[in-house]
Order: C-alpha cells, then structure tokens, then sequence
C-alpha cells in the first residue's frame, strides 16, 4: 500500500461475521480509506472513545451485544456528529425517519460499486492506494469489472429466491383453504407462517452475503481464474458441512469435538488417522460452529499443501483445554512430521480469517512458523463459544 501526503480518511468498520467483516474491510480499502475493525457496537464504541480520526461508520443492523447497529448509529450521531454513517442489513430495511440524518442504507449482499461511490461521496475521494504485489491478478485473468457481473449474478439470484417465498406464502394459504382450518386457527398458523419466512428469508440473505464476499476474497488474492475457482468451491464446501452440521440440531447448538471432525474429515486419508484430537466435548454456538469450520478448512488446506500433510509421515495434533477458573478455551493446531516450515511472505486471506477467528470470538490467535512445524493457538472466553444451557 502507498500514499501520498495526505492523511488517509479511517473507517470504522462494525460487522460481527467474519467473512462479512473481511469483505467490508476490502471495499473500504477499495475505496482508498483505512479500515479500523470492530465486531460489535461495544467495541466500536470503545475505539470512538479513544481516538478522534474516524470519519465514518460503516455498521451492519443485526449484532449481538448489548446494543444494535442502528442504536450504534444514533449514538454516534449525538455524540459525534461528524463522523458520517452508512447502514447494512441483509434483513431489515429501516425507513428514513429511523435513521439518523445524513446516513445511507445498503441491503446485503452488497452492491460493492455503488458503496465505494457512496463512500467517496461522503468522505471524499480517498488517498489509499493498493500497490499491487504477489497477490494481485494477472492481467487477463480476473478484474474488477467481472466481480460487478458476480454482485449482479447474486442480486439476481436473491430476486428469485425472493419471488420464491412470496410464492410459499400463497401456496401456504391455499393448503390451509383446503384444509378447512377455521378463522382462528388460520390466523396462528398464517402468523407462524410470516415468522419462519421471515426468518428464512434473512438466512438466505446472510448466506448469499456470505457467499458473494467468499467469492470476492477468493479471486482476489488468485494467481489464476483456476486458482481462484478451486479456493472458493471449497470454501463453500465447508460452508455447506457446517450448515449441515446444523441443521442436525435445528441449528440451535453443536458439539465442539462432532464440529472439528467434520471439518477435518474430507482431509483425513481413509483409515490413516493423520489428524488427532484431545480435549473434552462441549455444545457451542451456530456462530461458533461457522467460524470454526471455515478456520479449519483454511487451516487443512494449508497443510494438504505446504505443511505437515503435504508428507506421507506428517500428522495434525489438535488439542483444547478449559481454563475453568479464568472460563476460557485454550485450543492448539499443532502440525509434525512435515517439511520445514517457513515464514510466507504474504499474508494470504486464510491467515485473515484465522486472525479475524480471535477477533470475532472476542479472543486472541497467535500463528507460530517454527521449524518443525506450523502451529495454530486460539485463546477466546468460554461464553463467545458455549451455547447456551
């Protein structure tokens, strides 16, 4: 990266899924602005208390904590007036008199051309330039230009997915028609009805959220289209395995040990046993269920690769640990029996999503290249990760 003498405008960027937060954080790079992460409105918060450079907020609507993004966003507002707002929801869409002056609306996924012209709008035109290096596309493979077509692609599809659920609320009321289900009855089941399309609804939204950004990141840290395509099918391989996992238990909680094992399993040669676990089994969040999987699809990739699994001798130990006392879960990826290891000289979007693993739990990562094999440490609070009882 490069700039030139003019201070670069901060962004503070509030988003609590990872992937998503990674992908707001690259449109605001995109847009020449420095990016300044939180993963939710007390955090965000917390670093508006300490520094007074950030410009704008951009805030997703729905995150846990003890207030939403749009509360965040009028708190900002009254306390810091200047700083201007843009808003993000993959479910809500608040009407302009909720909202404070002066702020922007964006529905997920997001329309990335229109957000970077709307940030620039905003703050200005943006001194932050990306130097392109070992990351950047060749010329002729993926541009810009084709990640429109993809943003397009998803918006569409969200249409259809759209007309589809409007389309199951008919048909819904002609099977209750049919039934013969009197006025009351009708009316409980027509509200039941509105709450699970309304729920699936925003899931929908949220994974092609999530969707688009895996796409984007995807290609964008590719050496070739090829690259590119094979990096992003499995990640959303191991998206879908998560969402399966989940659905096993009406994606209300999930076991630690069941979540690690299903991550590792399309890694793990028949009856070989390369990879090993040890600690005891708790039940954990849908959230942390997602985070998890797509950390360790990352982390098995990168040793099929380059690490201990790259050998027939290599082999994965992975072993967490209760601090019961202190309440948090101590977790270690350690790789043996492979080849030397390295330092990389870049820091590839798998390494961002290990990193931003720790953040988003509310914890700390540390990335260790010794010699005799790379190491993966996660540290977080028993109660970013458990489920509840």
């Amino acid at each position: 990266m490069s700039t030139d003498s003019t201070p670069v405008p901060n962004v503070l960027v509030v988003e609590d899924e990872m992937i998503l937060r990674m992908r707001a954080v690259d449109i605001v790079e995109d847009a020449g602005f420095n990016p300044i992460e939180a993963v939710n409105a007390d955090q965000a918060i917390s670093i508006l208390e300490s520094r007074s450079d950030i410009s704008l907020l951009f805030t997703d609507i729905q995150m846990p904590g003890s207030i939403d993004g749009l509360m965040l966003a009028h708190a900002v507002h009254d306390r810091w007036p200047s700083i201007k707002i843009i808003l993000v929801s993959g479910q809500v869409k608040p009407p302009d008199t909720e909202r404070p002056a002066n702020s922007q609306f964006f529905g997920k996924p997001l329309a990335v051309d229109q957000i970077i012209t709307e940030l620039q709008a905003m703050v200005g035109a943006g001194a932050l330039t990306i130097v392109p290096g070992t990351a950047a596309l060749p010329a002729g493979s993926v541009a810009s230009s084709s990640r429109t077509e993809q943003e397009l692609a998803l918006l569409a599809e969200n249409d259809s997915l759209r007309l589809l659920l409007e389309q199951a609320g008919v048909d819904a009321a002609t099977l209750l028609d049919q039934a013969g289900i009197d006025a009351k009855e009708r009316e409980a089941a027509e509200r039941l009805q509105q709450l699970i399309l309304g729920e699936l609804h925003h899931r929908i939204k949220n994974t092609l959220a999530t969707v688009s950004a895996i796409a984007s990141q995807s290609f964008r840290a590719a050496s070739s289209i090829e690259a590119g395509q094979k990096a992003m099918e499995g990640r959303l391989v191991a998206l879908g395995r998560a969402h399966d996992l989940l659905m096993q238990v009406s994606w209300a909680s999930a076991s630690l040990t069941h979540t690690f094992s299903n991550a590792t399993e399309p890694y793990d040669s028949k009856g070989s046993r390369r990879f090993h676990f040890n600690g005891p089994d708790l039940r954990i969040t849908s959230g942390a269920v997602i985070a998890l999987a797509m950390t360790f699809n990352e982390l098995c990739t990168n040793t099929t690769k380059f690490g201990a699994l790259s050998v027939p001798s290599g082999r994965v130990e992975i072993a967490w640990t209760i601090d019961e006392p202190k309440q948090r879960l101590n977790l270690a990826w350690t790789e043996s029996g492979g080849p030397a290891v390295a330092l990389p000289t870049r820091q590839s979007f798998g390494t961002r999503m290990m990193k931003s693993l720790g953040q988003q739990l509310n914890g700390q990562v540390k990335l260790a290249y010794e010699t005799s094999g790379f190491t993966y440490s996660l540290d977080v609070p028993l109660s970013s990760i458990a489920a509840a009882a």
